[in-house]
């Protein structure tokens, strides 16, 4: 037979084949789809848990739950070690996906022998329940752990994905207390901010008049929304993805890829339900209104929920091909509270971001390469970031080249934190300009609100029964495809066993042939047209809605054309009594300027060092860690207690270098405490060659304040007792990729 035939030939039967099996996948999926329903749509975690405190048998209940997470046999959890409580997003979906695989936000933690607590809930909500009956159930769920764990090592470490991550910084911002620090990922905190020509879901709200659509949903769903609704924004958004690459992924590895589908399928096939008031709270005070960074959100006591409040450290993981939640909604929350680096400093709020360049919005507390590297170094850096100054640092990851003493095992990537300006955070977006109307949307969506509840939602009521909801519900075309796929359909009959009998004589076409790649050459080719008339339909989206509210008429009827309108005021000040306790501090600290101890004076240093390099990295850290261990100075001192005067020290530099430093004399006293610390702060210098260039200046001043210049340029001290540094198996060399400087943005 010719080749070409013999090629043809292979291509029919392995296209055929795997048609087949494609149909049996999706057998399963609906099948799975039915099962987990049955269950209860429990969460999709892989790994073994149990409930510690159901939210129903609170004092305002709610659907919400705190599970503890169970480590693997053979495996333990240290009970000292800091507790991490992994937050879940309740945006249409069930809660599971920051757990769903090994390598994820839950396992990253566990491995690393911590406790693990996730935050999940049930399908249904609580008749009545808020978002504020869920928040005061979050607080409840922090306290039990730090119950559970009095003996820890610091309080709980709190990560959000999604949607979650406004509610632990609302959270936050109310009992500041709670959390030693808090990571939110693919979070979307500013919903305006986006770059024009891109980010289309910010302009959905917008084109359909503001709020009172969800309104009418939950109304005509009996009083709930159904979360099936917000799935289908999510695959409107991208439907090249939904419609060709998802399924044509599937199809051309169906040997292969199914397992991930269907474990993939499983959290997204489950729809969860939210009350009438809890979407249309999302919808106005955060989706349209954008209220939490503005200072306009309230708590149950009338008072604003002011993030600047928040006094743990906050780690905010971002990518730029995140389509959901760019970059800019991301970030630019900072952008709302501080005009600058100073503010944040003088606030003593420490915040760190890090930029994903590619991975999607799911991928963000999903993808098992996130896992291993945002997330892990997230759990592997905590207690330096605890130990950063106030101010705003970005997390640079560089993976350890196979050189420089790196050996079996070590971590494959080593962090550094370098000093950023707001500057930094607005290179993101492209200008704040296009946010105007969206002001516009927000003061015309309360008045649609309101039309809507004064003349239809009173009449529409009396006509949504129960019964009428629950067949509306499973009508839904999202659930609807599960169903005719499963074994419910009788026309799906015989699909399992003509797959098994394929699966016995499996004929694979060549990667090579001609065939299979003119194939997948013209699926790549449709999703890539399908992706261009998607931005073109994005565009066009973007223009209507600028059309609509940036019309003057419109502009004029929301009132935002006034001279004094609402919006144009500025955002809400700090709380008095805030500053007034900031000032007193600041006081308190100056006059301790004078006073302090050896490591104290040692912490100053360090911290100007770091005020003057604009970065901090890892394995420095490292090596101070192992100095703390090892120097008889330190001895009888915790590490709670040298991260509490590490903070003063880090305020007080932040407050006043100069004085900070001029007062080192009366904190070393003798001869001898000023050669030890010289000779300290010079070998930790000596970590980084390539910033010991930086800190020269630094330190020739320090010992011209202490008396210990050398006229023949920098002495080398031995500290006495102290014993030598440990060097830690995955320190690169000088002059590796993870030892040379990066080139940063901007300069400092």
């Amino acid at each position: 037979m010719h080749p070409a035939a013999t090629e043809l030939q292979s291509y029919i039967f392995d296209s055929m084949q795997r048609s087949v099996l494609y149909m049996d996948v999706l057998r399963r999926r609906g099948n799975q789809f039915i099962d987990h329903y049955r269950a209860g749509k429990p969460p999709v975690l892989v790994f073994d848990h149990e409930v510690i405190v159901d939210g129903t048998s609170l004092e305002r209940p709610c659907n919400y739950m705190l599970l503890r997470i169970k480590p693997e046999a053979g495996e333990k959890t240290d009970p000292t070690k800091r507790p991490y409580v992994v937050f879940d997003p309740r945006a249409g979906h069930g809660p599971g996906i920051g757990g769903s695989k090994e390598k994820s936000q839950v396992g990253v933690a566990l491995r690393a022998g911590h406790p693990v607590y996730f935050v999940a809930f049930r399908p249904k909500p609580v008749p009545g329940q808020t978002l504020r009956d869920v928040a005061l159930a979050e607080k409840l769920f922090l306290d039990k752990v730090a119950e559970l764990h009095p003996d820890a090592e610091a309080k709980p470490a709190i990560v959000g994905n999604c949607q979650a991550g406004w509610a632990i910084m609302i959270l936050s911002a109310l009992a500041p207390d709670q959390a030693s620090v808090i990571s939110i990922a693919g979070s979307p905190l500013s919903y305006w901010a986006g770059k024009e020509g891109k980010d289309p879901m910010r302009y959905f709200g917008g084109l359909t008049g503001g709020n009172w659509l969800a309104a009418l949903a939950a109304d005509l769903g009996g009083g709930i929304f159904d979360g099936a609704n917000l799935v289908s924004n999510f695959e409107f958004l991208n439907p090249a993805n939904a419609l060709i690459g998802k399924p044509y992924n599937l199809y051309s590895k169906v040997d292969t890829e199914a397992d991930r589908y269907l474990g993939f399928e499983r959290w997204w096939s489950g729809h969860f339900l939210l009350t009438r008031d809890e979407i249309l709270e999302l919808t106005s005070e955060l989706f349209i209104g954008n209220k939490l960074t503005r200072g306009r959100l309230v708590d149950r006591s009338g008072d604003p929920v002011d993030l600047r409040e928040i006094r743990a450290p906050i780690v905010v993981i971002a990518s730029e091909g995140d389509n959901i939640t760019p970059p800019p909604q991301a970030l630019n929350w900072i952008l709302d509270l501080y005009d600058d680096v100073e503010e944040i400093r003088a606030n003593e709020q420490t915040i760190v971001y890090t930029v994903n360049r590619s991975v999607g919005h799911l991928g963000i507390f999903v993808s098992g390469k996130v896992a291993v590297k945002e997330h892990a170094e997230f759990v592997s850096s905590i207690e330096l970031i605890e130990t950063l100054p106030p101010g705003l640092f970005e997390m640079v990851i560089e993976e350890i080249e196979p050189e420089g003493g790196v050996t079996p095992g070590a971590p494959a990537y080593v962090a550094r934190f370098e000093a950023r300006t707001l500057d930094d955070i607005r290179a993101y977006d492209d200008g704040r300009d296009d946010e105007k109307p969206f002001e516009v949307v927000a003061q015309m969506s309360e008045v649609n609100e309101g039309l809507y509840e004064t003349f239809v939602s009173p009449w529409l009521k009396p006509f949504a029964n129960e019964g009428m909801a629950e067949m509306q519900r499973f009508f839904h075309p999202q659930r609807q495809r599960y169903l005719w796929c499963s074994d419910v359909n009788p026309f799906m009959a015989g699909i399992e066993v003509a797959a098994n009998a394929i699966r016995e004589k499996r004929e694979e076409a060549e990667p090579d042939n001609v065939y299979r790649r003119t194939e997948d050459l013209i699926m790549r080719s449709s999703e890539a047209f399908l992706e261009k008339m998607t931005a073109q339909r994005d565009l066009m989206l973007e223009q209507v809605f600028k059309g609509i509210w940036t019309n003057p008429l419109v502009v004029a009827l929301s009132g935002q054309a006034a001279s004094y309108a609402d919006s144009r005021k500025p955002r809400a000040s700090k709380r008095k009594e805030i500053e007034e306790l900031r000032d007193l501090k600041l006081a308190a600290i100056e006059k301790r300027c004078q006073q302090g101890s050896f490591r104290q004076a040692v912490m100053r240093v360090i911290y100007a060092s770091i005020r003057e390099t604009g970065r901090v990295d890892a394995r420095g850290y490292a090596a101070a860690q192992e100095i703390w261990k090892s120097h008889p100075r330190f001895d009888g001192i915790s590490w709670a207690e040298l991260k509490t005067e590490a903070r003063e020290a880090a305020l007080m530099v932040s407050h006043d270098v100069d004085k900070a430093l001029e007062s080192l004399p009366m904190l070393l006293e003798t001869r001898q405490e000023r050669e030890e610390a010289v000779a300290l702060l010079r070998r930790l210098a000596e970590w980084r060659p390539d910033v010991a260039l930086d800190v020269k200046e630094l330190m020739a001043r320090v010992e011209k304040i202490l008396g210990m210049e050398a006229p023949d340029g920098p002495r080398r001290i031995a500290a006495r007792g102290a014993k030598p540094v440990a060097v830690m198996p995955h320190a690169p060399k000088a002059g590796s990729l993870a030892a040379r400087k990066p080139t940063s943005r901007s300069k400092h």
